[in-house]
């Protein structure tokens, strides 16, 4: 059956990659797995937070990893989104490791390049070992390089290359670099390259899918194919 995937948590329902959003889709049991993106502070600590700046999606101005965690959790990360989630802070890596723990499978996209924040990888796996979370998450990236990366630290966690456009002898790419998932945008996924990487023992997560329409579509692919949606809703009227 395809697994349903809450985008930066319910985004839909609640301001992205905040613990408001992960409540929510822990919520809902039909939610498998939950993907949300992660950087590191400037004093190094992984938080979960999209943008490489703070304008959107908080009150703060500048670049994430110019600020300690201390001024990152001063920020609102709610009231962009709605005036009920005024004071929603910028949750840490490990806030949500804690409340995902046994719960549901936790795609972790690294948000950055290994120049950019260096011993992010390390930083990750080491919260991963603290709460025995390594076989219940997916380490993603569209950098390959830092993939390549987390694969030479740890040969057991489950790692993924983010693609969104459609290279080359990609099954080829996902192998090079020690891959286990084709996480791709489903504008430039098809129906062959989908069923070609199941077969050959591959896990795909097809994003951001919003439209019922196209969740349906791309769910009529290969029963295995994940879905990774902001209106988890929406797919699970189909399941």
């Amino acid at each position: 059956m395809n697994i349903c995937m809450a985008h930066r948590g319910w985004s839909g329902k609640a301001p992205e990659n905040t613990m408001a959003a992960v409540r929510l889709a822990l919520a809902e049991p039909a939610i498998q797995a939950m993907e949300i993106d992660v950087q590191l502070s400037s004093d190094g600590v992984p938080v979960l937070i999209h943008d490489f700046t703070l304008g959107r999606t908080t009150n703060g101005k500048g670049l994430v990893k110019d600020h300690t965690l201390e001024q990152l959790r001063e920020l609102d990360a709610g009231s962009w989104l709605d005036e009920r989630f005024t004071g929603e802070r910028i949750p840490t890596l490990d806030e949500v490791l804690q409340a995902v723990k046994g719960r549901c499978t936790l795609n972790i996209e690294l948000k950055a390049t290994s120049d950019m924040y260096p011993g992010i990888a390390e930083k990750v796996l080491a919260l991963l070992e603290q709460h025995d979370m390594k076989q219940e998450v997916y380490i993603t990236s569209f950098d390959h390089e830092l993939i390549r990366h987390v694969r030479a630290l740890d040969e057991t966690v489950v790692t993924g290359l983010i693609v969104g456009g459609r290279p080359v002898l990609m099954l080829e790419q996902l192998q090079e670099a020690g891959a286990n998932i084709l996480s791709m945008g489903y504008p430039y996924l098809t129906r062959e390259l989908t069923v070609e990487a199941i077969e050959k023992g591959y896990k795909v997560v097809a994003w951001t899918l919003d439209d019922p329409e196209h969740i349906r579509t791309v769910m009529s692919w290969h029963p295995d194919v994940q879905i990774c949606t902001n209106h988890p809703d929406r797919m699970l009227e189909f399941v």
